[in-house]
């Protein structure tokens, strides 16, 4: 795999020792961007042994040096395809068990309050395997606040279900018939009330793309992006839960807890993001220590403590960037390896919320008990290499 480092620094030439080049690569990458410590002049790039195939778009953990993802890079899914919208049709119905439904053009809603929040968007299922562990990224979403708009339509007292509705449709067959539906997901009404939650129509100062819901999408910071309708086009508060295919046929998480000599299994809808984390990237510094950085995040509980464990040492605290303050954003990490020796090495991370969760191993029942793979939050083991100084 070659990284998006100019001259096309390869992974075999790193390897190899080519320290004029992976010098070039790192002075165009500082890592003085994780908040952390100034490296040495001369930091050379190591790549990990559990490269990241292309073919997609997504977050290249190697690559990882700035805080925010361009919309170039961020991932995309889709799962009635993209629909073709048009500005001079399109309008946004609130309705259902409402006093006052609304129906309002893009140019009416852009005319409301604006309000831009910094969120990490996560697909449910990233990480479950080295070919999808890059489904996310941290971005800047513009938009006016939902709950604003939902308190001038007065909900019924019995209205405590806020359904989305995106535009894009399929036939699905339910109970064997073929029946039309729009993509649509649900929040409970207390949740959909949150201050932060957006009909966002700007990604990153500029106009939402198609493939990123335009005109409208949700946004639900602190939860996964199934729930980030795109295509938005009607929002309806009913009396009961909703139970479309991707609230509980997919996006649905089947996990055990062993009681005594039983095992209970529970099966979940995906919602509010799992506290998370994994390193990125790994530079060898000057003087022969190798600085560790990384990303951890959540669903908005603070991150209290990261920490690193290389081989079969023990835990060990890493740096957290605390200077970006907003709330559902990842935090970079750093970590210095002080004299590693020579040969293979697998370096992993942890977080660690202020609630006190902890991102579970792969051996940790939270996650050996999980059946389906949404929601894979275990830590990620990754390898390493360290090249002989002499």
């Amino acid at each position: 795999m070659k990284t998006n480092i100019q001259r096309g620094v390869t992974r075999r030439e790193m390897i190899k020792g080519s320290v004029a080049v992976a010098a070039l690569a790192f002075a165009q990458y500082p890592l003085t961007l994780f908040g952390g410590p100034e490296a040495e002049e001369g930091g050379v790039l190591i790549p990990f042994l559990d490269v990241q195939p292309g073919g997609r778009k997504q977050t290249r953990w190697q690559d990882l040096t700035t805080w925010q993802t361009k919309t170039e890079n961020l991932y995309e899914v889709k799962h009635y395809g993209v629909p073709e919208v048009k500005v001079e049709n399109y309008a946004l119905e609130i309705s259902g068990l409402v006093r006052k439904a609304k129906k309002l053009t893009l140019d009416e809603i852009k005319r409301r309050k604006r309000r831009t929040v910094t969120a990490t968007l996560e697909c449910g299922g990233n990480g479950l395997g080295v070919a999808f562990m890059g489904a996310i990224g941290n971005v800047k979403w513009t938009g006016a606040p939902l709950a604003d708009l939902l308190d001038e339509c007065a909900p019924l007292k019995r209205g405590i279900e806020v359904v989305f509705f995106g535009v894009d449709e399929k036939v699905e067959k339910i109970r064997d018939k073929d029946y039309p539906q729009n993509f649509a997901r649900s929040l409970h009404i207390n949740d959909a009330m949150r201050d932060e939650i957006l009909l966002c129509y700007e990604i990153n100062g500029e106009p939402l793309p198609k493939e990123h819901g335009f005109p409208l999408r949700l946004v639900v910071p602190g939860w996964f992006g199934i729930s980030w309708v795109k295509w938005l086009n009607r929002i309806e508060v009913i009396d009961r839960r909703y139970m479309s295919k991707y609230m509980a046929q997919e996006y649905v998480t089947l996990r055990g807890e062993e009681r005594g000599d039983k095992t209970i299994w529970r099966l979940t809808s995906v919602g509010p993001m799992d506290v998370k984390s994994i390193i990125a990237r790994a530079v060898k510094l000057k003087d022969g220590t190798v600085r560790l950085t990384g990303a951890a995040w959540g669903d908005g509980t603070p991150i209290k403590t990261v920490e690193v464990k290389i081989d079969d040492g023990g835990w060990q605290p890493a740096k957290i960037d605390r200077s970006p303050k907003d709330k559902y954003t990842w935090r970079f990490f750093s970590f210095d390896w002080k004299t590693p020796a020579a040969g293979e090495h697998k370096v992993v991370s942890r977080a660690i919320d202020e609630e006190g969760r902890v991102q579970p191993s792969a051996e940790d029942p939270e996650i050996k008990l999980k059946k389906t793979y949404w929601e894979a939050n275990q830590q990620w083991p990754r390898k390493i290499r360290i090249e002989d100084a002499g």
